[in-house]
């Protein structure tokens, strides 16, 4: 059985034998313990061409100490890393297979095997609060790593470790200071098979730059494009794991990457040509509708089930929550189920072998060495052009199912549009940043339009069946005209946002 827990700690260079500093002045710290000596042993896996260490995640099997067991590492970003432990149980040396499948979207396919041995002896110090509960560890690690392969490497040397166990981000901050006011320099490594593997990091990642492309000029608009790009590939590959282990939203946070990516690669093909990203597009598609059909799911069952719980018990007529239990369970299951047996697909990981690609070796334009300054604003101004035609063509299109239509396709337009904007606002600045604001309050509320048509169809279709069963329809109408009704607001608080805000903004910046 697998247990999870958020680590947050900061590894700071040493010197063998150094006396750590006293931390038991600092605020919340009322006393310190120790030491207490560990002997811990580590065995730790990745693929041949270290898939796992190069994206900042650890999987080990260790020996000693309170935890040992499999321990595997996910970056959450900042000082904190995901892990996710397991005993050792009487499997030997071979990966447990819930953690393989997590990082599956790594590996693809590639066999993981041992890299390193690294041993460590280790003497703890406790931080510990008025009330006696731990605040934080201070250890100092004595280190000797050995790499596995048809080549060996033996490498020494000696580290210090502060990691939260109940102290916040400030206990940490204090901590921090007063380390490196003894002289302590926070280490060119997060993690130790890093350090034992630099010479083979070292010599994939020049590899890499022999192999790439020539360097982006700083400050033109295909590095600002390229710098999103890159932001949000990182951040697919992150999601993942937390896809696969149902952690919540981590579905929704993987398909809004997904259209974030396929948005800025429609939005830009002036700097990366349309036609040498055509199949990633349509990859990127295929996966924002893999995923947006668990996500549907999920949100329309927690909307329905809200409305039903807001509605006064005495309009709630016959079994209606049971109805809505008996109509989402089921797609919701086949719909994680189908998530699952994608993102373990050969298209799927040839979708990221695309997008690793795409940014190690950029297919850039002649027009992506501009200045971002004087080439970006006409990029995004085509997002916005393709916005305003959109909300035009819904504005005046009759009532009924063809004008629903023409507001979501509107709503995807804003979307483009913001999306566009938030890759250029790094390099443009405060006013790229209000115009995506206000697109992303566009696109927020016919995003909401959307939602209730959605939902209304739904009401209609369980009021269908509990007519043909011979039940009472009336708490279904009831829901269906709620619906109707705030689509209607939703529909008008869109058009004034648009014409009072979006539209006036975006002609002052980049008209």
């Amino acid at each position: 059985m697998s247990s999870t827990v958020n680590e947050t700690e900061r590894k700071y260079e040493a010197q063998p034998g150094r006396v750590l500093p006293r931390l038991d002045s600092l605020p919340q710290v009322a006393a310190t313990s120790g030491p207490q000596e560990q002997v811990l042993e580590a065995e730790y896996y990745d693929t041949g061409d270290l898939r796992l260490i190069r994206n900042g995640i650890t999987l080990r099997r260790r020996r000693g100490g309170s935890d040992a067991g499999w321990h595997l590492k996910l970056p959450l970003g900042g000082d904190t890393r995901r892990e996710i432990r397991r005993p050792l149980g009487r499997g030997g040396r071979t990966v447990p297979a819930e953690l393989a499948r997590l990082v599956r979207g790594y590996t693809r396919g590639a066999e993981l095997r041992p890299v390193a041995r690294i041993n460590t002896r280790r003497q703890v110090f406790t931080l510990v609060d008025a009330a006696g509960g731990s605040l934080a560890e201070l250890a100092a690690d004595d280190v000797s790593a050995q790499t596995l392969g048809d080549e060996t490497a033996i490498s020494q040397w000696s580290e210090v470790e502060l990691e939260l166990t109940g102290g916040d981000s400030k206990l940490l901050k204090d901590a921090d200071a007063r380390l490196r006011r003894e002289g302590l320099q926070l280490a060119r490594n997060r993690a130790k098979l890093e350090r034992a593997l630099s010479g083979q990091l070292d010599e994939a990642g020049q590899q890499a730059a022999a192999n790439g492309q020539r360097p982006v000029p700083a400050g033109s608009a295909g590095a600002a494009v390229l710098a999103y790009l890159a932001q949000q590939v990182a951040r697919l590959k992150t999601l993942d794991p937390m896809v696969r282990a149902d952690e919540p939203d981590a579905v929704h946070q993987m398909r809004v990457t997904a259209r974030r990516l396929r948005s800025t690669l429609q939005s830009f093909g002036q700097l990366i040509p349309r036609a040498q990203t055509t199949q990633l597009v349509d990859d990127l598609k295929w996966l924002g509708i893999v995923l947006g059909t668990a996500r549907d799911a999920e949100v329309l069952a927690g909307r329905l089930d809200r409305s039903v719980r807001e509605t006064p018990p005495e309009l709630v007529l016959g079994p209606v929550q049971a109805h809505l239990t008996e109509h989402f369970a089921p797609l919701q299951a086949g719909a994680r189920e189908a998530v699952l047996a994608e993102l373990d697909s050969a298209r799927y990981f040839a979708l990221l072998d695309a997008l690793d690609e795409l940014i190690a070796a950029p297919p850039l334009t002649a027009a992506a060495s501009s200045p971002a300054r004087s080439a970006l604003p006409a990029e995004v101004r085509l997002a916005y052009r393709r916005t305003a035609r959109r909300m035009r063509q819904a504005r005046h299109t009759p009532p009924g199912r063809d004008r629903d239509v023409a507001y979501h396709e509107a709503r995807k337009a804003a979307k483009r549009a913001r999306y566009a904007g938030e890759a250029v606002s790094p390099a443009l600045g405060k006013p790229a940043r209000r115009f995506t604001a206000q697109m992303k309050q566009v696109q927020t509320l016919l995003g909401d339009h959307q939602d209730a048509i959605v939902a209304r169809g739904v009401d209609r279709d369980l009021a269908i069946s509990a007519h043909l069963a011979g039940e009472n329809a009336f708490s279904y109408g009831l829901l269906y005209e709620r619906e109707t009704e705030l689509a209607e607001r939703l529909k008008q608080q869109a058009n004034q946002v648009w014409a009072d805000r979006a539209r006036p903004h975006f002609r002052r910046w980049a008209s």
